[in-house]
């Protein structure tokens, strides 16, 4: 999921593209929280899209914290 659907806006390595890249040194900094509330209602007025329909917020945290660790392209 992380590579399809956030890659093909956040870049096929999360490096950045039509969204802002996803690596740690990127998030480094921004709350748990205000990332975790991104992913789940999106932003209004850019291309990034509410993914509460399609995931929970455990599973939204659970992702953040992978990302924050450099998942998916860390060992």
């Amino acid at each position: 999921m992380v590579r399809q659907d956030c890659g093909s806006c956040h870049g096929m390595t999360l490096a950045g593209g039509l969204g802002t890249a996803l690596l740690p040194a990127a998030l480094r900094g921004k709350p748990v929280e205000s990332l975790v509330a991104t992913v789940l209602y999106g932003r209004p007025g850019t291309a990034m899209p509410p993914w509460e329909p399609f995931l929970s917020e455990d599973e939204v945290k659970w992702l953040v914290e992978m990302l924050l660790k450099g998942f998916p392209n860390e060992p």
